[in-house]
């Protein structure tokens, strides 16, 4: 494999750690994850969500601090390795860890976020993946990419989302060169800024198994899918907003998902998942769900 590459540990050759570190889909046996804890988790109003209950409430911490545990508990339990990022006073989304990076096969991706109030996210970022020995292969310099817009979907599929609210088509086309170097099939998918991450409309749930919001999606999008042999699992715009879609899968067809989506967990189980539901409705208050609050350090390899 031919790039240039920044390794983190200052080494030459960094394909050691790019064996143990990296992913290839969204659905291999989850063995290390990124979270950061809520202790100055806030709000702004830099989302439509946030903007909202900032008229009717305040975030609680001490609350958003003990459904953290919950949620670090339930990977324990489940055989994950829980990393975390330092948490700085002054960054009120940190426990958001799926926006600032994102590994990818080859290394750490550090991403460029839209909102001032959150650029600073990169700086902890890279002092974690430094103090792993994590190559970065690669540091976003055009437009702005998020990684609630990103789907690593399966070896050899990247599909990442933009509507110019979080994630620009030109942070889109920089992040997936990465993936063309190496032969992978790349999907752009345009969507309305309403829904201000991809992940509040598709996810995969599992092998070849999507949760998507088809009152949504284009058709032209859900063609694609069928394309890719991934099947749907319906959700509907009212679920999609409680963050039905936003899921992560933990492989061996178990997944997580918050207590609260009582209809997708049954959709879910329906297809013979294992559902994994901790309960966090201080962060969806916040328009937060589990993949927001997660990045995927390393997954086994699921690649032919």
């Amino acid at each position: 494999m031919v790039r240039d590459q920044i390794c983190t540990d200052g080494a030459a050759d960094c394909s050691q750690e790019i064996v143990k570190w990296g992913v290839d889909s969204e659905y291999g046996v989850l063995k290390d994850v990124l979270l950061c804890s809520p202790e100055h988790y806030g709000w702004v109003p830099i989302n439509s969500v946030v903007k909202e209950k900032m008229t009717e409430t305040i975030p609680n911490v001490l609350a958003a601090e003990e459904q953290h545990e919950e949620i670090v508990a339930a990977f324990k339990e489940n055989g994950v390795d829980v990393h975390f990022l330092q948490p700085k006073p002054h960054l009120i989304f940190q426990s958001d860890t799926r926006d600032s990076s994102q590994m990818t096969p080859w290394g750490a991706a550090i991403l460029q976020l839209r909102h001032i109030e959150r650029r600073g996210e990169y700086a902890p970022v890279i002092e974690f993946y430094h103090s792993r020995g994590i190559p970065i292969s690669l540091m976003s310099s055009i437009g702005t990419i998020e990684g609630g817009d990103i789907s690593i979907t399966k070896p050899g599929l990247v599909i990442v989302g933009y509507s110019g609210e979080r994630t620009t088509r030109e942070g889109a086309e920089e992040f997936t060169a990465l993936f063309k170097e190496e032969g992978w099939r790349v999907h752009l998918q345009p969507f309305p800024e309403h829904f201000l991450h991809l992940d509040v409309i598709f996810s995969m749930a599992a092998e070849n198994l999507a949760l998507v919001c088809t009152d949504v999606v284009p058709d032209a999008f859900l063609d694609f899918l069928a394309q890719e042999k991934i099947r749907v699992i319906p959700v509907t715009y009212k679920e999609a907003m409680e963050l039905g879609c936003n899921v992560v899968s933990l492989g061996d067809d178990r997944v997580m998902t918050s207590k609260h989506n009582r209809s997708v967990i049954e959709k879910l189980r329906a297809e013979g998942l294992k559902v994994v539901d901790p309960y966090f409705p201080e962060f969806a208050k916040g328009g937060s769900g589990i993949h927001c609050l997660t990045m995927p350090l390393r997954r086994e390899t699921v690649a032919a």
